[in-house]
């Protein structure tokens, strides 16, 4: 998708996605065949449920029905939620991403599996899980010096209210 096709597209529906209480993410136009799809990540900080994707996926197609945005010929409209393997890109994913396990690549090289304690202005505290016995450490991460994180996908982790029963 051309950057101007992209902010056009953006200017278009980041109103209709805002007025729903979300945060639009990413778009993405993508030819399936002769068919095009126009891909639309929505999220908000308490996450996103089905009826606010139905609502705001009507809104979108409404307002995209009414434009020449996605030109002429067919296209197929999806929009979602980020997958559960995240890419953190932006301020609030790291916010969100808060409590989970989150694989860093780090600029000075190496990476580091951690979990997100807190998340401020300037990096985020990590706890660094213990090795064979030992007890989990905290780490201090700026943001310079992450190069790319991304949510990792826990099966046995307790929930903190199981925790606290």
């Amino acid at each position: 998708m051309s950057t101007t096709q992209s902010e056009r597209l953006r200017e278009l529906l980041e109103p209709l996605v805002s007025s729903q209480g979300l945060d639009l993410e990413e778009i993405e136009v993508d030819s399936v065949g002769r068919k095009r799809v126009l891909r639309v990540v929505v999220d908000s900080d308490t996450g996103a449920d089905l009826d606010q994707i139905a609502d705001v996926s009507r809104a979108l197609s409404a307002k995209l029905d009414e434009t020449d945005a996605m030109g002429e010929g067919e296209y197929t409209l999806e929009v979602g939620t980020p997958g559960a393997e995240r890419l953190l890109t932006e301020h609030r994913h790291y916010v969100r991403a808060t409590d989970r396990l989150v694989k860093f690549q780090l600029a000075e090289g190496g990476e580091l599996v951690a979990r997100i304690l807190k998340v401020d202005d300037e990096g985020v505290d990590t706890e660094v899980p213990g090795v064979k016995g030992r007890k989990a450490t905290t780490r201090r991460i700026a943001f310079d010096d992450i190069t790319r994180a991304r949510v990792q996908v826990e099966f046995s982790r307790k929930d903190k209210k199981e925790e606290e029963a």
